[in-house]
């Protein structure tokens, strides 16, 4: 599995996978190849949708957000690193779970395994998970 090491914004320090916001005018698809493009400089096909989490932070309303996460096993063109972070592949058996969102290990490992997961997480305003619901 790509990861990234974000060196800036939002999850700073943390492996993430490759994403960002939709522009007006774009399907979510539309976004997810654009955004890993200009992240990894990989030309992703058929992208499938896997899960769509909810973000809610403690007095940090800006955070809160929807994300919409998929999968592509079909890539075209050489991995390059971008300002977002360092790119590594990871083997899903030694994903850095430590070093990710408090929330990955509870919907990550269903996607990898083809299950679609919708849920919602609660952190407290350090990005500390304090909850998480199936929805």
């Amino acid at each position: 599995m790509l990861l990234q090491f974000k060196r800036r914004g939002f999850g700073v320090g943390k492996w993430n996978g490759p994403g960002g916001k939709v522009e007006p005018g774009e399907t979510l698809e539309q976004a997810v190849v654009r955004e890993v493009k200009e992240e990894t400089g990989l030309v992703v096909s058929r992208p499938e949708k896997m899960a769509e989490l909810e973000f809610v932070f403690e007095n940090r309303g800006e955070w809160d957000n929807l994300t919409h996460v998929y999968a592509a096993k079909n890539f075209s063109g050489e991995l390059v690193a971008g300002e977002e972070g360092e790119l590594k592949w990871f083997k899903i058996s030694a994903l850095p779970f430590k070093e990710m969102w408090d929330d990955d290990p509870h919907w990550l490992p269903e996607v990898l395994a083809g299950e679609f997961m919708k849920m919602k997480f609660y952190f407290d305003s350090e990005g500390k998970l304090l909850k998480f619901e199936h929805t």
